[in-house]
């Protein structure tokens, strides 16, 4: 893709990583990623803001040359000092000799760590302060843990363009805007579930703080540029408060069959009771699917067996993601399996303690399930049933 102008004399210039898997060694990128940037040309300053990861440094080059010189720029605004948006600020630095970088007092910290930029290169700013180009005003908003300490909005007063890097952002790479991809909602959930879900408090105050903004368009970071802003704003508000559905997510592991067979008729009740279920079997699934549905779903089935005395190492996986995303899950049922001895429960429960959701029971079956075990099995699922309807 070539520049592209979003608004009079404001260019995309970011880049498209369509064939990019794998995000920090965890998130799955089942359709890319991009690392947008935007060029801001006001009558007397230009401004880069945000760059793009250091692989892709040259295809942003070639970009701003066909607005400017690259040598032109006169300042650099860093809303998120995160490699994958200012991998590339050495990279200007070395071309550029007069270009200053933008970023908040913590943001200088972490760059100078990350890409030993020197002081008399960094501008510090504070909420509120601005800066003029020249017939385009730039204000920024202190946005701290979004999700690093040091980030910060950019707001373009006359275009109306809020800049919030990783805030409202989606791993992929189609479209330019979002009217230009259908399913932006389902990526911009996994996103939030990934990424925004553990700072939710955060994710209120911000939402808080640009409420008075007038706002025509949002241009994340990461995924397409919103027409629509008000879209993403109302998911994040809903999002943010803990808003679940009548919905479970059942995840599992099965070595013998057993744990399989437990999810698949817990889901059969629960979709014939008109209660919206996700399952997933944790050796083949997409850890980002399970995080869009931990954003609402209102209870979370974990069935593990036991493995050398403990619980299968992919439900400990699963369970300390739980516990890191922190959702907002209201109850929880465990299922445990065994050979000749039961303790996957036991480990599970101590992984999830501090979690604020309410412990529907256990089940523990030894070999194949009992009498005993369906007849509690069905207990613990009419409970299930009625306290997801209540809400």
């Amino acid at each position: 893709m070539k520049a592209v102008e979003i608004s009079p004399k404001v260019y995309w210039v970011g880049a498209k990583d369509w064939n990019r898997r794998v995000f920090d060694a965890l998130i799955s990128l089942p359709r890319g990623t991009s690392y947008n940037s935007y060029l801001i040309v006001g009558d007397e300053k230009t401004a880069l803001i945000d760059t793009v990861y250091k692989d892709f440094e040259g295809n942003l080059g070639e970009k701003v040359n066909e607005v400017l010189d690259l040598g032109d720029i006169d300042y650099i605004i860093m809303n998120h000092a995160e490699p994958d948006h200012s991998g590339a600020i050495p990279y200007i630095l070395k071309q550029n000799t007069k270009v200053s970088v933008v970023t908040t007092k913590k943001g200088a910290e972490i760059a100078k760590a990350y890409y030993d930029l020197p002081d008399e290169r960094l501008i510090i700013v504070r909420e509120g302060d601005e800066v003029s180009l020249g017939g385009k005003t730039l204000r920024f908003i202190e946005a701290p843990w979004l999700h690093w300490p040091e980030t910060m909005f950019t707001y373009l007063l006359e275009d109306k363009i809020l800049f919030t890097c990783d805030f409202f952002g989606a791993h992929i790479a189609d479209g330019l805007y979002d009217d230009e991809v259908p399913d932006i909602m389902v990526h911009a959930q996994r996103y939030f579930g990934e990424i925004m879900m553990p700072f939710s408090s955060m994710v209120r105050k911000a939402l808080q703080k640009i409420e008075g903004l007038d706002v025509d368009m949002i241009a994340p970071s990461h995924g397409p540029i919103y027409r629509n802003p008000q879209r993403i704003i109302d998911a994040h508000k809903k999002w943010s408060r803990g808003e679940t559905q009548e919905k479970v997510l059942i995840v599992y592991v099965s070595m013998y069959g057993t744990n399989e067979e437990i999810a698949r008729k817990l889901a059969d009740r629960l979709i014939a009771e008109g209660i919206e279920v996700e399952v997933y079997d944790l050796v083949s699934s997409d850890i980002g699917d399970i995080a869009k549905d931990l954003v609402d779903s209102r209870a979370i089935v974990l069935a593990a067996p036991t493995v050398l005395a403990g619980a299968h190492p992919l439900a400990v996986y699963a369970a300390y993601l739980v516990k890191a995303l922190r959702p907002p899950a209201k109850y929880a049922l465990l299922i445990g399996s065994h050979g000749w001895y039961g303790k996957s429960n036991d480990a599970l429960l101590e992984m999830l303690k501090g979690l604020n959701f309410e412990l529907i029971g256990t089940l523990d079956i030894h070999a194949r399930p009992s009498a005993g075990d369906y007849n509690e099995f069905l207990r613990l699922t009419d409970l299930l049933i009625k306290k997801v309807k209540e809400g």
